[in-house]
């Protein structure tokens, strides 16, 4: 089961957003938390408050509802920073003249998993990476044209002389 939680139209730039998401990913959410205390951008005590809010959503799920997650084995299972509208605005420039820039604005989304007996996600991603990783039987890739070409030159050269 997922749990999720978002953070729209939050004034940070989504590239930068990323940066920090990237480090969490995949993460158990206690290391994440962690990495999150510790990073020095802007943007991190957000993504934290963000992650603390989604385990807050399955802390209630599983008391609540009845629903039973054990939160200790909950990881990052999707951090995704999107873009939002952006905000045009123009600075003064030299001679009259005026530059236009614009602030970026990000939507955040986290979501976390509960991961399987074996440590990794559910049985059916697992099966799922294993037939992406196999490699199919058959023939070999043709070869360029590009090689053809470059003999069919050194020929005419050779003929030529």
């Amino acid at each position: 089961m997922e749990f999720r939680a978002k953070a729209r139209f939050m004034r940070v730039s989504p590239q930068k957003a990323r940066l920090v998401l990237d480090l969490i990913k995949g993460r158990r959410v206690e290391d994440a938390l962690n990495t999150l205390r510790f990073t020095k951008k802007r943007v991190a005590p957000t993504i934290e408050k963000l992650l603390r809010s989604a385990l807050e959503n399955a802390n209630y799920l599983s008391t609540e509802k009845g629903i039973d997650v054990d939160v200790d084995s909950l990881y990052v299972r999707r951090a995704v920073a999107n873009d939002g509208p952006r905000m045009k605005r123009i600075r003064p420039a030299p001679m009259g003249r005026a530059y236009r820039y614009v602030r970026r604005i990000a939507h955040i989304e986290l979501e976390l998993a509960e991961r399987g007996e074996n440590g990794q996600g559910s049985v059916a991603t697992v099966v799922g990476e294993e037939e992406k990783s196999a490699k199919p039987a058959g023939k070999p890739a043709p070869r360029a044209k590009a090689n053809k070409k470059a003999s069919a030159g050194k020929k005419k050269k050779a003929a030529a002389k």
